[in-house]
């Protein structure tokens, strides 16, 4: 997942890949689709761009839009989307193996650019991992609503009973009444300042041992959803939030950093192509976490493919035909 922090050997074997022909790969986007709202007058005609992303859901989907934006736009798109890791795919937008992706505003700030902190206010985060990041080659376009990052959920029956909905309910909750609050998480976020112990801290909240239990990702869902857990940790953009129907409860606090998504572009292909930043604006500006969520879900919960659930949503908000 793009929080994981990055070995040694990580980045080794990274520099490996991009020495060799990890990213030399790829196949064209054929995509019959046209100008909609976007693209009018095809102004990135005659433009050769390859997207790219990281191996999960969200960025299957993510990349497959970047690249049907562009080919309505006029360009001859390659696919190399799905690179495994966070740092193969930002290398390859850096180095100008791929011309532009979908990243995480978080991800950039603490993983790539070295911060412990992050900036509790969306648009001062994205302003200065832009900033930071233009002396690595790289321009940040505007960035969308979607936000994925940390939450706790439970699941309906729970949540008619307890009616919290924020994090300062849940602490206040387990304060009244300790064996309520179970917490199912993964051992990462037990042990990650940005995780568990720095959201205890923040809200004054105090989760007995004996009420946490770790166990993987998708695990954790269906154990929220049996009820097994009271409260478990989720992503916001998960698909299957919606699938199971999930209470997410509020970071009332906004401890939890954010992830929002924004175009991470090589600043040599904006320059050669600026209307790449006109034709991205407004699908960017339509991507938050409802359709974050159904998109996912559509994909993790029914099976379909990531680049058909991107050209289906392009074409339903009439940005291509």
């Amino acid at each position: 997942m793009r929080r994981t922090r990055l070995t040694l050997a990580a980045v080794l074997a990274v520099l490996a890949v991009l020495a060799g022909c990890g990213l030399t790969s790829g196949s064209p986007m054929v995509d019959d689709v046209k100008p909609g709202s976007i693209g009018r007058g095809e102004p990135l005609k005659g433009a050769d761009l390859t997207v790219t992303s990281k191996e999960f859901t969200e960025q299957l989907i993510l990349g497959a839009i970047m690249g049907i934006a562009f080919q309505a736009a006029g360009a001859d798109v390659l696919d190399r989307t799905g690179i495994q890791g966070s740092v193969g795919a930002r290398e390859a937008v850096k180095s100008g193996d791929a011309d532009g992706m979908y990243e995480y505003t978080g991800t950039a700030w603490i993983t790539y650019q070295g911060h412990s902190e992050p900036i509790a206010d969306p648009q001062e985060q994205w302003a200065a991992v832009r900033k930071a990041d233009l002396d690595n080659g790289l321009t940040w376009l505007p960035k969308a609503p979607l936000n994925n990052t940390y939450a706790l959920a439970m699941n309906q029956a729970a949540f008619r009973k307890y009616r919290t909905r924020t994090l300062s309910d849940v602490a206040a909750l387990a304060k009244k009444d300790p064996g309520a609050v179970t917490l199912c998480v993964e051992s990462e976020f037990a042990n990650r300042a940005d995780g568990l112990p720095g959201m205890e801290k923040a809200y004054g909240m105090s989760i007995p041992a004996k009420n946490l239990t770790q166990m993987d990702t998708g695990i954790i869902y269906t154990q929220v959803a049996k009820g097994s857990c009271r409260y478990g940790e989720v992503f916001t953009t998960d698909g299957r939030i919606k699938s199971m129907n999930l209470a997410v409860m509020r970071d009332d606090r906004k401890f939890f950093p954010n992830y929002n998504a924004a175009p991470e572009i090589n600043s040599k292909s904006l320059k050669k192509w600026p209307a790449i930043a006109e034709v991205l604006d407004p699908v960017t500006k339509r991507l938050d976490n409802t359709v974050a969520r159904e998109l996912n879900a559509k994909v993790d919960v029914a099976g379909e493919d990531p680049h058909e659930v991107a050209l289906d949503w392009m074409k339903a908000e009439g940005f291509v035909k």
